[in-house]
């Protein structure tokens, strides 16, 4: 229903996303959107700008694709789902955003609530009874900011920039807003479903700490002999990531990643200590947690008591944590980036002659740890394996000399992530993404979200044959091949979830399981041909079980996405 005065509520949602900056919906759409489609057809006949729809065959590709999106743009997008079911199928993609604190719109319609077609939009399908649960954000509570029902289409467009102010606020996250049927269809005019300015309701963003703290930070890590810092998702923002490196290497300070979801410091760095912070707790005197959530296994490391601990980060209460449990000295909430500079500033200015001369020391011998490392996984990656066992390592080797350093990589290989971390050395902000939470199958959508974000980067996911089925592929190189986002997905295949078998053996090492060799955990069966899913949907395809083929099919596949196809490289990397 539509006039020169009076638009219906779909007119101005799509107005409202418009105004938002929104670029991309990532929609699986059902009965509920029917006012919505029409609205938005109007508008293509008009030639309205709007929101580019992609339409994706299953919402776990709908949300991870706007999770890598967010990842590298830091603009969260929306996600238009049907009704209860598809918020189900979006519940897990919400769980990892969540996780990762990245901003996404998840928009559910909702079945309509009058029975007897007394309201344009009243139910007409059996559907409509099924599909209207009791309490339909329960299915995403746990994993959103702000939720809401719009009651009517007359503060559509406050609705949406106050979700949108939300999810975009620090720390960032994931909303819900549902949409009855009814509400969708109504009219009103211009004059009353009026517009809300970024610039009088727009998000709250986190900013440095007081000059007195930042000079007392950087006193104090200009008296430490052996400072350390650990980090995991700082790399979100690439300008921390520079000031991280900067200060690193201006007072001497080792920088560990412990599972990052981000590159925080370039690899090239002499300051990049590695992933495992245990190498050095028991001799540090000055530790900083930064934008962390699990700096290390508290089971297995055990903190040195005399460390003076300093948390700066986005979300440092971590409240969405039923149970923490790291003590630190110091805690600041706040954003790492403007922290490390106002830090920097004060160093400088405070340093001498005597300081600079303790740091050369130090990162004397920073960079024979260093080099030391690197030479360690050199040895290990050019270990090839052996037929129908790649090693994991040489894998990754080869991958890592056949990418450029703009090419993004996405990290889903699990208990194979060390091989992924330490082989395909990266050194530019955003070229390196991970999950931060426990949902497998991320890592394909992500991509896609990437390469939409990054058109002329290579864009490679690397993922394990379990997180390959969780991935609902035939969604991930459908979207793929519709909206010509060639991906590389590179899928190790060890013939189930080693994840599960190494779980069982830490808590039951001489077991019943262990005796018997049965963990529940094996995926096998007589023809295993992950990259034919690909095939299906215009792909290129190959499997790889010998390793000295492994070169020649890295290059086969990326010629592939040279010539705009995907690629699915599928190594065997030996039965668990």
């Amino acid at each position: 229903m539509h006039s020169d005065t009076h638009a219906t509520t779909s007119h101005y949602f799509w107005k409202g996303l418009t105004d938002l900056g929104v670029d991309h919906v990532f929609s699986n759409l059902g009965t509920d959107h029917v006012s919505l489609i029409e609205e938005l057809a109007r508008w293509d006949r008009e030639g309205l700008a709007h929101p580019n729809v992609v339409l994706c065959p299953h919402e776990n590709v709908a949300m991870h694709m706007a999770a890598g999106y967010a990842a590298v743009t830091g603009k969260g997008q929306a996600v238009m789902v049907h009704v209860d079911a598809g918020t189900a199928n979006a519940a897990m993609g919400m769980h990892n955003m969540f996780r990762a604190r990245l901003p996404v719109m998840l928009i559910a319609g909702k079945a309509p609530y009058t029975l007897r077609g007394e309201l344009p939009g009243s139910r007409d399908n059996y559907v409509h009874f099924v599909q209207d649960p009791f309490d339909i954000a329960s299915l995403v509570r746990p994993y959103v900011k702000w939720e809401y029902n719009l009651p009517s289409g007359v503060i559509t467009q406050e609705v949406l920039r106050r979700g949108h102010s939300v999810m975009q606020s620090d720390p960032p996250g994931p909303v819900y807003l549902t949409l009855p049927r009814e509400v969708l269809a109504e009219s009103w005019g211009d004059d009353q479903a009026k517009a809300f300015s970024a610039e009088r309701y727009g998000p709250v963003l986190a900013g440095g700490v007081e000059p007195s703290t930042a000079r007392r930070l950087a006193e104090q890590l200009m008296a430490a002999d052996r400072p350390i810092v650990v980090t995991s998702y700082l790399g979100r923002k690439p300008e921390a990531v520079q000031a991280l490196e900067a200060l690193a290497e201006l007072c001497g300070i080792r920088v560990f990643e412990f599972s990052p979801s981000y590159l925080c410091i370039s690899r090239a760095s002499p300051c990049f200590a590695g992933f495992d912070p245990g190498v050095s707790m028991a001799s540090t005197d000055v530790g900083w947690l930064l934008d962390v959530d699990v700096p290390w296994l508290p089971k297995f490391l055990q903190d040195n008591p005399h460390t003076h601990w300093t948390q700066v980060d986005v979300d440092a209460i971590k409240k969405d944590f039923p149970m923490w449990g790291f003590a630190t000295d110091v805690r600041l909430q706040a954003d790492c980036a403007t922290v490390l500079r106002q830090v920097i500033d004060d160093v400088k200015a405070l340093a001498d002659a005597a300081f600079h001369t303790r740091v050369a020391v130090r990162m004397a011998q920073i960079q024979i740890e260093h080099e030391q490392r690197q030479a360690n996984i050199e040895k290990l990656g050019i270990q090839p394996g052996k037929p129908g066992a790649i090693s994991p390592a040489y894998l990754c080797a080869q991958l890592g000399q056949a990418l450029a350093p703009d090419d993004v990589v996405i990290n889903e290989a699990i208990r194979n992530t060390p091989a992924v971390l330490n082989q395909i050395s990266r050194s530019q902000p955003l070229t390196l993404l991970g999950g931060a939470g426990g949902g497998l199958g991320y890592s394909g959508g992500m991509a896609l979200g990437v390469k939409l974000a990054k058109p002329d980067v290579r864009v490679v996911n690397i993922v394990g044959d379990g997180g390959f089925h969780f991935s609902t592929p035939t969604s991930v190189y459908a979207t793929a091949q519709r909206y010509n986002l060639p991906i590389f997905t590179v899928v190790l295949d060890n013939g189930g979830w080693q994840a599960v078998k190494e779980a069982v053996l830490r808590v039951y090492p001489d077991g019943e399981a262990a005796q018997s060799n049965e963990f529940q955990a094996r995926l096998q069966g007589p023809e295993r041909h992950f990259e034919q899913v690909a095939q299906a949907f215009g792909a290129f395809g190959e499997c790889v079980s010998d390793p000295a083929d492994v070169p020649d099919a890295i290059a086969r596949c990326l010629q592939a996405l040279h010539d705009g196809r995907a690629a699915v490289l599928n190594v065997q990397i030996g039965l668990q």
